[in-house]
């Protein structure tokens, strides 16, 4: 795309660089979670001569699977927003046609939006259609019809408004602008989404059944903004929660094989050691191996806490980072039993592939839990192969088996204790499975468990955290600006955002669009330069 010549650069020590064609990229992209990958193909088919380093030896990140026995187990991924139908495409759709992946995948839609379950109190499966939800859930709670119906509307308008409205008049600083196009979004937008539902309705149980996802971003209903959850509710509603045939690993294999294909270069088992600065501004990355490129931007996937602190050349810890780091808190981790049955999900009673199973009614208190290594009240299960039986052997059934957790606990464990810890805890969360799904435990025949240290390990990231910093109100994007200190260097996934699948492959998509912009705008600065020296 863009021919920058050597003069753009401050002079450098080429010594440990090769020739120019050999070790210049226009981009360097750091880490091939789902917004590296995303991001590296945006640039390399935006133009972009790309190099994409990943320290381990598959791409993906969260976005992968593995093999035991007969299973190839999902190792993220429960269920993907974002994608919409053939006849009615969202975002993700939308996104991935024009990364050239589209045609490489096979979409699997989902029947059930989840079902929510307090044993011998409460029992709720909503259904993944919008009108088909209200309709049920009035059934079920005559009592709050009306409310209902008016939730359902707030939802569907605040998501809409979030979408399409708000970015254009956050873009256009227009204040008059967002209180005319967003009315929903400033009234209901960033107050906490306990305090809505709260508004809305008496009955408890209900309440409890719409905040179920507040489990996919790890913030309780009082600190997550309701703007989130009604945009979790709606958009997996109305476009359709589903799964990739070959799992999550398939989108990552085709990114991979479309940035390949455009061109873009990849190095696995090589990860970065150090991004090089000159002047507050990129110049270049050095690789583990010690490869040396140089590069005028680098997107870089890994945590700000790690990208900052470790991959900068430079021990001065730059202070307007350190401010803002100061303020944040490291998001949960998991812990996750990956399950291989050797019977069907009908054999023990599976009726919908999310499943979220919980002791109480106060999510408050299974947040607090997630703190210690107490035994968690509520739990998610996932059956792969209730909607599509590909996802498993013939008559076997593919599981994972859940609770959030955070790092902290897990550090402090000793290790002569890790072992133990780590058993115990997975047979408190079989045993809270089998209260909904008896029989589990009689037809294991293969079974993994992963804690956040495992997370910490495979995904490098500090306390294992999965969704970046904590996803509260506070932290969202509309209150942090992006982090700029270093001219050329961009941030990308979860830790700039929200997290999951759908923003973190929207985040990497959307960094790219910026640093083709920015490489776009340095042109003229290197024809600038050239024409002094050449005067």
């Amino acid at each position: 795309m863009t021919q920058i010549d050597d003069s753009y650069f401050e002079p450098v020590d080429d010594s440990c660089f090769d020739t120019v064609e050999d070790s210049y990229f226009d981009a360097i992209v750091i880490g091939a979670g789902n917004a590296g990958l995303t991001a590296a193909t945006a640039l390399q088919r935006g133009g972009a001569k790309t190099l994409l380093l990943e320290r381990h030896n598959i791409p993906g990140g969260c976005a992968t699977s593995f093999v035991r026995g007969q299973f190839e187990f999902e190792v993220a991924l429960h269920q993907l927003s974002g994608m919409g139908t053939e006849e009615q495409p969202f975002v993700l759709r939308q996104m991935f046609e024009q990364l050239g992946i589209m045609d490489k995948l096979e979409v699997v839609e989902e029947k059930e939006l989840y079902r929510i379950v307090l044993p011998g109190e409460l029992d709720v499966t909503l259904p993944a259609d919008w009108g088909e939800i209200q309709k049920l859930l009035i059934e079920t709670y005559p009592d709050e019809a009306e409310a209902i119906h008016r939730f359902m509307i707030l939802a569907e308008t605040i998501t809409i408004e979030a979408f399409m409205a708000f970015p254009h008049a956050q873009k256009q600083l227009n204040t008059e602008l967002l209180h005319s196009s967003c009315p929903n979004y400033v009234k209901y937008g960033l107050v906490p989404a306990k305090q809505v539902l709260d508004e809305f309705f008496q009955d408890q149980d209900l309440k409890t059944v719409l905040a179920a996802y507040w489990c996919y971003i790890g913030m309780p209903t009082k600190d997550l903004p309701f703007v989130d959850l009604a945009m979790m509710i709606y958009a997996y509603a109305a476009f359709k929660p589903c799964h990739v045939r070959g799992g999550s690993q398939a989108i990552s294999s085709a990114l991979l094989e479309s940035f390949q294909q455009a061109g873009g270069q990849v190095r696995f088992n090589c990860g970065a050691h150090k991004i090089l600065t000159k002047n507050g501004k990129v110049i270049g990355v050095s690789a583990e191996d010690g490869q040396e490129y140089r590069t005028a931007t680098v997107v870089s996937n890994t945590s700000p806490i790690h990208t900052y602190n470790e991959l900068l050349d430079t021990d001065n810890p730059l202070p307007t980072v350190a401010e803002d780091m100061k303020s944040r808190r490291l998001g949960t981790s998991a812990f996750v039993l990956y399950v291989g049955l050797d019977c069907s999900p009908q054999d023990i009673g599976v009726t919908a592939a999310s499943n979220f199973i919980i002791d109480e009614r106060d999510e408050e208190h299974a947040f607090e839990a997630m703190k210690s290594l107490a035994p968690p009240p509520n739990i998610m299960m996932t059956c792969y192969n209730h909607d599509d039986p590909s996802f498993a052997p013939p008559g076997k059934s593919a599981l994972s088996i859940l609770c959030l957790q955070y790092g902290q606990p897990w550090e402090s464990v000793p290790p002569r204790d890790y072992a133990q810890t780590k058993y115990q805890f997975a047979q408190h969360l079989l045993d809270q499975a089998e209260r909904v799904f008896p029989g589990i435990r009689e037809h294991i025949e293969e079974i993994e468990a992963a804690t956040p240290l495992t997370m910490m390990r495979y995904l490098n990231t500090p306390g294992g955290a999965i969704y970046g910093f904590d996803q509260n109100i506070q932290d969202g994007p509309l209150f942090r600006e992006r982090m700029d200190a270093i001219k050329g260097l961009y941030l990308a996934g979860c830790w700039n955002g929200m997290g999951g699948f759908q923003p973190t492959y929207m985040a990497g998509e959307s960094t790219a669009r910026a640093v083709l912009k920015h490489l776009q705008q340095i042109e003229p600065q290197i024809a600038h330069e050239e024409a002094a020296e050449n005067a």
